[in-house]
């Protein structure tokens, strides 16, 4: 037998193995699609899919278009704050050094810049860095807000016939001056949805 046979012959084994899983397992979907009665929507679902990996909320509310954006945001919040962290450290080490060693730069970079500014450069990014850790927490939650309330709203269903009707209508009022009731015109205002 050749080599090629060979190979053609075991991917036909293959193929067929993969054939009869799939099978198998449509039908077994189809007889539990018969037996068991169709799941809700779970928001906590989708709550801890996005705690866990933030967009699997989004996706699983079939909303995977949200996932770039997610990630997107996620991406520039994190070199945001990798930048200024690392920027924070460079001055905080270049000022330390400096006060311990008697003004002497560590950073050819910043041998010009006075120790004054060097240090108001630590605090500037240390301020920028601790805002952009806030802004990440924030990130986490919108997603995670997102998940919950779009897995809330899943099986909302809105009519098309979403209208205003104003109409006229009468009012009964009863006078204290008076025993018979009388009629007040007033407008209704109904909403259908």
């Amino acid at each position: 037998m050749s080599k090629t046979s060979r190979i053609n012959k075991k991917a036909g084994i293959v193929f067929l193995a993969l054939f009869s899983l799939l099978i198998a397992d449509a039908t077994a979907q189809n007889s539990l699609a018969h037996t068991n009665p169709v799941k809700e929507h779970s928001p906590r679902k989708a709550l801890i899919l996005s705690a866990v990996l933030p967009g699997a909320g989004q996706v699983y509310n079939k909303q995977a278009w949200k996932v770039p954006i997610v990630y997107a945001a996620i991406g520039g919040v994190a070199y945001y704050t990798y930048s200024n962290y690392t920027q924070m450290k460079l001055h905080k080490d270049e000022y330390l050094h400096r006060v311990a060693n008697n003004d002497t730069p560590l950073d050819p970079d910043l041998a010009t810049t006075p120790t004054a500014n060097v240090y108001n450069l630590y605090q500037t990014y240390n301020k920028t860095f601790q805002l952009s850790v806030i802004i990440s927490a924030a990130l986490y939650g919108i997603n995670l807000l997102d998940a919950y309330i779009f897995a809330n709203l899943f099986d909302f269903q809105i009519n098309d016939d979403l209208s205003l009707h104003l109409s006229p209508s009468l009012i009964p009022t009863h006078n204290a001056l008076s025993s018979s009731p009388s009629l007040m015109p007033a407008a209704s205002l109904s909403l259908h949805f």
